[in-house]
């Protein structure tokens, strides 16, 4: 999408974000040209901090596309930043809810009108250890299966720097050397007119996400890991936890 046709809420949001990054940041993209210039994409990127989500956005950007980022509905609440959010045209999703459904025909109108959807398979950011990717959710090969929208793995290391999650700790500091990659469309073609049963989306989102891994090791000038780190299992509730 030309910035020339961003239209005033995105535009503002432009012009209240960027010039902050381009302080608070020192960037290195490359890949730029795997993003199509027009049409649907889904774009699909590691999730190692919870400022990331401003480095890939920049990114996308600089790529002359608008990022539709797939987020927890609960921001859309908080005042001010909910009604930016809705304005600048971002898609909340209720998790395990009726208005998940809702949230994919969203995701399925986007595309099909040519947007960019930003999805972490991942869901939150990782819990490996070292910031490698982990096993992920299935929304983004159901929504590829969907539309048939190509799905570009994108690496993205740096952000952590400035906010990581394993210590909490926010470092404001002047350039900050973020780096992004985006690597050609993954290969789903064996998966095409599949059903998208459970194995199915799990071998996907499996192939997907090795496929970014690869990609971050490249950027971070290191082997990754042979598979993926496997989701801690989830706490079980005690008997009278709230």
């Amino acid at each position: 999408m030309a910035r020339r046709r961003l239209g005033f809420w995105r535009r503002f949001a432009v012009v209240l974000v960027l010039p902050l990054l381009k302080v608070w940041t020192k960037r290195t993209w490359a890949g730029m040209e795997n993003i199509p210039a027009t049409g649907g994409v889904i774009i699909v990127p590691n999730h190692a901090s919870h400022f990331d989500p401003l480095v890939v956005a920049h990114y996308i950007y600089a790529a002359h596309r608008w990022p539709r980022f797939l987020g927890k509905a609960s921001l859309w609440k908080v005042p001010v930043l909910g009604f930016l959010l809705r304005k600048v045209q971002q898609i909340p999703v209720e998790r395990g809810s009726v208005e998940a459904v809702k949230s994919l025909d969203t995701l399925v109108e986007a595309l099909n009108g040519g947007g960019v959807v930003v999805i972490y398979p991942e869901g939150t950011t990782t819990r490996q250890p070292d910031l490698w990717p982990m096993r992920g959710k299935t929304g983004a090969a159901r929504l590829a299966l969907l539309t048939g929208a190509p799905v570009i793995p994108v690496a993205n290391w740096g952000a952590h720097t400035i906010y990581d999650p394993r210590t909490s700790k926010l470092k404001i500091r002047p350039g900050t050397p973020v780096s992004v990659l985006a690597g050609p469309p993954v290969d789903l073609s064996r998966w095409r007119g599949a059903t998208p049963t459970r194995a199915v989306l799990e071998q996907m989102t499996e192939a997907i996400l090795l496929e970014v891994q690869g990609l971050l090791g490249g950027l971070r000038g290191e082997q990754p890991p042979a598979g993926l780190y496997d989701r801690p299992a989830k706490r079980a509730t005690a008997p009278g936890e709230a």
